[in-house]
């Protein structure tokens, strides 16, 4: 059995072929072979979030998911959603809510974010908790990153 694959997918819009190791975790490929460096590869078990992609509208832990498991895929990572613009109310209402820190976990919270927002528009504190539950900060505490998605939330209704 051949150890390498190849793969063609489609990420930030556009058309990717790559040859991978059978064994490279999407998270990997995007960062070594695209440099795509946004998502982290944090505790590369699927517990901490800092890897959260979105893979054909679901968002999907990169360090759960082979490279291979995305073929024909549609992936978007925090790079190709900063482009679009689509994350950007909520960029401004981490940085206006200081809902960061160091930083580490920011990628994996906005996406976890723009996936809640996209389903839910209107969420309640409670859901916003919910939606984020499976990213780890070790910094803020998430009461600011509560506040940064709730504002964000009422910004995107505001502006549709």
């Amino acid at each position: 059995m051949d150890r390498f694959l190849d793969i063609s997918l489609t990420v930030n819009g556009e058309a990717v072929s790559a040859r991978v190791e059978a064994r490279t975790h999407l998270v990997d490929f995007l960062r070594e072979g695209l440099d795509l460096t946004g998502s982290h590869a944090g505790c590369e078990h699927g517990v901490c979030g800092a890897c959260s992609l979105i893979v054909d509208g679901a968002m999907v832990r990169g360090c759960l998911m082979l490279a291979v498991q995305a073929q024909g895929s549609e992936v978007w990572t925090v790079e190709g959603l900063t482009e679009t613009g689509a994350i950007s109310a909520i960029q401004d209402a981490f940085v206006a809510r200081n809902a960061l820190q160091c930083g580490f976990c920011t990628p994996g919270m906005l996406v976890a974010a723009a996936t809640l927002l996209k389903q839910n528009p209107s969420p309640t504190r409670e859901e916003i908790r919910e939606g984020i539950s499976g990213n780890y900060c070790r910094c803020t505490g998430y009461q600011a990153i509560v506040d940064a998605i709730e504002t964000a939330a009422t910004v995107m209704r505001e502006s549709a």
